[in-house]
């Protein structure tokens, strides 16, 4: 693939051109932005060669082989009224909430398309993407960029796209600890950069795949010990069945 086109250069069309040219090393693919999220897109220009703003959307997609459609999906009627797409080309949608056959009458196309759920860690190539429907050329674009994972249908890519939905949660909780130790009288920044390689740690663990998450947890864990009993008393039955709960109705309406 030579040429890529994003279309709504926030922050994951961002973090997918940040991606491609992550830690250079062989040819990098020619890629075009649209002018929506102008001033992300002027900056990523300048910073790399053969990244540039087009005029229009219509531009983007007239240049390029793949074209990645990552405006929000309340935006996509509006950005993409009028663009016209050949059947040479492969569409990538990353919009949440937006099922394919709603974008194909949208485009009013038949251009193979695929849904992805890049995240932000793609820019050091350190995610992996879902993909659906399998596709060869997409699924190359985001091995480079961490990984693929292609799944069978629409229902299993809905309960992943409603997994990264918990995402600014996990931020929230870090928040949550930092603002509590200052609240005890620690100076914010120091309780911030605690919090932050605490969890950095944790993170790092995530690699050994050869355990399990509830084995993880048990090896980071006391009998009797402090981790244990926040773990018992604070995501108890009812705070597991709520988060299950809101997983639930999200997944309901992505669907």
């Amino acid at each position: 693939m030579k040429r890529i086109g994003i279309i709504g250069v926030g922050e994951i069309g961002r973090a997918i051109v940040m991606g491609l040219r992550h830690g250079g090393g062989g040819p990098s693919p020619e890629v075009f932005l649209s002018p929506r999220g102008a001033r992300a897109a002027a900056e990523l220009s300048a910073r790399y060669e053969g990244v540039q703003v087009c005029a229009d959307n219509q531009a983007v997609v007239d240049r390029s082989e793949l074209v990645i459609i990552a405006v929000r999906r309340q935006d996509r009627h509006d950005a993409l009224a009028g663009v016209t797409v050949d059947g040479d080309k492969v569409v990538v949608n990353v919009m949440a909430g937006v099922g394919n056959d709603d974008l194909r009458q949208t485009l009013a196309t038949d251009v193979p398309m695929v849904r992805a759920i890049p995240l932000p860690a793609i820019r050091e190539r350190r995610s992996v993407t879902v993909v659906h429907p399998s596709h060869p050329q997409v699924n190359s674009l985001f091995e480079q960029l961490g990984g693929a994972l292609p799944v069978a249908d629409e229902a299993a890519f809905d309960v992943f796209s409603t997994l990264t939905g918990t995402l600014t949660t996990h931020y929230a909780y870090l928040a949550t600890l930092t603002s509590w130790a200052a609240g005890q009288g620690i100076a914010s920044d120091d309780a911030d950069r605690y919090v932050r390689g605490l969890f950095q740690g944790v993170g790092r663990a995530l690699s050994d795949e050869t355990r399990s998450l509830h084995q993880l947890a048990a090896d980071h864990e006391t009998p009797n010990g402090s981790n244990e009993r926040i773990r018992t008393t604070w995501f108890d039955p009812a705070n597991s069945k709520a988060l299950k709960k809101a997983l639930d109705d999200l997944l309901a309406d992505l669907q």
